[in-house]
């Protein structure tokens, strides 16, 4: 990947997307294109394609997904299986028909299976069963991954599968029926706090574990991904610690200054009881995270107060 190449960032409002353009940015590759979802529908075929044949980029990152938390995945199973499958076939097949440099998907951590040992290595992919709650969106991404495999098997292309953990951090989705856990929490803590409230309500027991990473960091490994990874075989991105989702709600409550209590529901689901990444490989490319959690979760509740994310 050279400085002039000209790349395309698939989801460049979203999270991940807007991370990774800040990142390029930072690293003087400024010949990014993007389009935003009312300029091209990416589930579209025929769009898709005049769109590459029009640009003909050199590197393509897909980070265009449609994502959410539980409640999202288990409402909206239809939407999160159609949409994803159309979104990554549409431009992994555009990518080959462009000749496209290198493409870099961009999956979830979710693909694994739910009884799966811990950590979560890269060849435990297709071993067991997945998580129900999100099994639609679970089997988009590892579609995903598989196109990006024959692709390269039957064609020659240079399509690589990042695996990212639970993800935090600014353009992040605090509506609180279809964002993530963290956000979540984050946006109760603080309407509990605005309010006056005694106690926050935690969906679950409290008792499963979850890896978060900061998107920043996450920018920062698939950077160095598309610089100097080039196999078939997925790489999982983690900071390799993991925390329950006990003690991260008393983080969030520490971090935004709440003195009431937490109020476990245990009528709600939990989801998979325990999902942490094995990330030797990544480590042994050499990569590693630099933000500690506590330090992402004061950055992004300073960022969503100074953005009035939470009106």
């Amino acid at each position: 990947m050279k400085s002039k190449s000209k790349i395309y960032v698939a989801g460049h409002r979203g999270m991940v997307g807007s991370a990774i353009l800040r990142k390029l940015n930072s690293e003087g590759f400024n010949n990014i294109i993007f389009r935003t979802s009312s300029e091209l529908d990416l589930r579209n075929q025929n769009s898709v394609n005049v769109f590459f044949e029009a640009e003909k980029p050199d590197i393509v990152v897909l980070a265009a997904a449609k994502v959410g938390g539980i409640h999202a995945n288990n409402v909206y199973r239809a939407e999160f299986l159609y949409d994803n499958l159309m979104i990554e076939a549409n431009i992994i097949h555009a990518a080959y028909k462009s000749k496209v440099e290198k493409l870099l998907f961009l999956g979830s951590s979710c693909i694994y299976p739910k009884t799966a040992d811990q950590p979560l290595k890269e060849e435990c992919l297709l071993t067991g069963e997945l998580e129900p709650t999100n099994e639609p969106y679970a089997i988009a991404k590892i579609a995903g991954i598989k196109l990006c495999e024959s692709y390269r098997d039957q064609y020659g292309c240079n399509f690589i599968s990042a695996m990212p953990t639970n993800l935090y951090g600014p353009n992040d989705n605090y509506d609180l029926n279809n964002s993530h856990v963290l956000p979540a929490l984050l946006r109760k803590f603080h309407t509990a706090k605005q309010e006056g409230n005694s106690e926050v309500e935690i969906w679950g027991t409290g008792s499963p574990k979850r890896e978060f990473l900061h998107v920043e960091d996450l920018a920062s490994a698939c950077f160095f991904l598309l610089q100097n990874y080039n196999e078939k075989e997925l790489v999982n991105i983690g900071c390799g610690e993991e925390i329950s989702i006990k003690d991260l709600a008393l983080t969030i409550k520490k971090v935004v200054g709440f003195d009431g209590e937490l109020m476990f529901d245990t009528s709600k689901p939990d989801g998979t009881p325990r999902k942490l990444l094995s990330i030797d490989k990544l480590h042994k490319l050499g990569w590693i995270h630099q933000i500690e959690l506590e330090d992402g979760i004061k950055r992004v509740y300073k960022n969503a107060l100074d953005n009035q994310l939470f009106l």
